[in-house]
């Protein structure tokens, strides 16, 4: 019986994906082989050593301790792509928004509702304060071209705005999710340099942090307006404020607020709702639970972002042992010398690596002891071993 502990409110249809006769799920779990978790905040707890995988339903996964896991052996799933149309209908809103003060206008209106029948003259008169600007016909830098940033390129074409994307390590996948339209920019500076809107979808990393600064505003052209629903961090809040002064940026629209540019004119802040739909939220539970299912009983790996992508058939009459070790010399000539002196055939095995941490699968046929599993435990840089 595998145990699913539960860190915040996960959606009952992935949840149900979990046979009840060979997984217990709840929130109050103790020793759990899987934790599945949304925004909880998990650096100061406790790892288990049972803990076998933690599975982020969302993209974003700066509320795990991702080092730790990969020192203790635990695979961290996240689920990319999965709220992607949720975050770009957002993004599209949040242009309109940028560019017609619709937000503004809302809140004048309400002001008005003691004025009976002079309401709809006070409107025609007051309505051009809150007048803006078409999207159709502007220029839109997308920087970041994976699974959202894509769908937010190829819709913008379809609104009619000319679209000029950027990133240095696109995948050959999300190169065929891209319209041929879109121009392709050869660096960062010559798409600050022609944009009117600035939509940002690249991880928050040491590499990112205030990734748009000073510097890049300097680039921008006068009155650009950028969206941030990828991570509040990603611009340098100080820079911007000076940015929205200036005049260099019109407006700013985040999903992330922080006390700081609460109240700042020019900044629409929205509270956290770029993946906050019912659709969004089965979509990541349902992948999140089916890639844990298929790590714990067949040991695949699939949107982990700290051990390789793994994936081998299962073999009829095999047993799997899995390992995950630091990625060094001589390691599958260690596990083979074990597996020979242990009388086990190797029928199948996948050896696969990312960054300090390898993984295997090897399907066997005879019978695994415990006296084998110990003696792989044992090698030196072996951080975990499991049966399948």
């Amino acid at each position: 019986m595998y145990k699913i502990q539960t860190l915040n409110k996960i959606s009952p249809k992935g949840l149900d994906l979990f046979p009840r006769e060979r997984y217990e799920v709840a929130s109050e779990i103790i020793d759990p082989d899987v934790i599945v978790v949304r925004s909880f905040k998990m650096h100061d707890m406790e790892l288990s050593s049972n803990l076998k995988a933690i599975a982020r339903a969302g993209a974003g996964t700066n509320n795990i301790p991702i080092e730790k896991c990969s020192e203790k052996g635990i695979v961290v799933f996240n689920t990319p792509g999965a709220n992607a149309n949720a975050v770009k209908e957002i993004v599209l809103a949040s242009m309109l928004l940028a560019s017609r003060d619709i937000i503004g206008g809302a809140t004048w209106t309400q002001s008005i509702k003691d004025e009976g029948e002079n309401v709809p003259s006070l409107v025609e008169k007051n309505k051009s304060n809150f007048a803006g600007c078409e999207i159709k016909g502007k220029k839109l830098g997308v920087v970041g071209l994976g699974a959202i940033g894509a769908l937010v390129a190829n819709s913008a074409l379809d609104l009619g705005m000319e679209v000029i994307g950027y990133d240095p390590y696109l995948s050959v996948d999300a190169a065929w999710e891209l319209s041929s339209k879109i121009t392709k920019a050869t660096g960062l500076e010559t798409l600050l340099s022609q944009v009117d809107y600035l939509t940002i979808h690249v991880p928050l990393l040491d590499s990112t942090k205030n990734f748009i600064n000073a510097e890049k505003f300097a680039m921008m052209r006068e009155g650009v307006k950028i969206i941030n629903f990828a991570r509040g961090g990603l611009v340098d809040n100080d820079a911007l404020k000076e940015a929205l002064k200036s005049g260099k940026v019109s407006t700013y629209v985040t999903d992330f607020p922080s006390a700081d540019i609460l109240g700042v004119e020019g900044i629409i802040a929205i509270p956290h709702l770029g993946a906050s739909t019912k659709e969004s939220e089965e979509n990541c539970a349902v992948m999140a639970v089916e890639q844990v299912k298929d790590y714990l009983e067949n040991g695949n790996i699939k949107n982990s972002v700290n051990l390789p992508h793994a994936s081998m058939p299962r073999n009829a009459g095999t047993t799997r042992i899995t390992t995950i070790t630091q990625n060094i010399p001589s390691m599958i000539t260690q596990i083979s010398s074990i597996m020979a002196e242990e009388s086990l055939n190797i029928n199948d095995m996948l050896n696969k690596s990312r960054g300090d941490l390898a993984y295997n699968i090897i399907d066997v046929l005879g019978d695994v002891t415990d006296q084998t599993l110990s003696k792989l435990s044992q090698i030196e840089g072996v951080i975990a071993v499991r049966v399948v």
